[in-house]
C-alpha cells in the first residue's frame, strides 16, 4: 500500500464515516469535564464559606 493511501485516505474516510460519532463523544466528554470542574469548585467555595464564617474558635470535631 502506498504511504498516501495509509496516512492520507485512511483516516480521511475514518473522519467522513465516523465524523458525526466522534464530534457527538467529544461534545459529551467535554461538557461532562466541565460539570465536574464546576461541581468541585462549587464545593471547593462551600466549604471556604463555611469555614469563613464558622470561625477559627469553634472546635475540629466537624469532619
Amino acid at each position: 500500500m502506498p504511504w498516501w493511501v495509509k496516512w492520507v485516505a485512511i483516516p480521511a474516510l475514518v473522519l467522513v464515516v465516523f465524523g458525526g460519532l466522534i464530534t457527538s463523544v467529544l461534545t459529551f466528554v467535554v461538557a461532562l469535564l466541565f460539570k465536574v470542574l464546576l461541581f468541585v469548585a462549587l464545593v471547593a467555595g462551600l466549604v471556604y464559606v463555611v469555614r469563613k464564617f464558622k470561625g477559627s474558635a469553634g472546635s475540629r470535631e466537624d469532619w
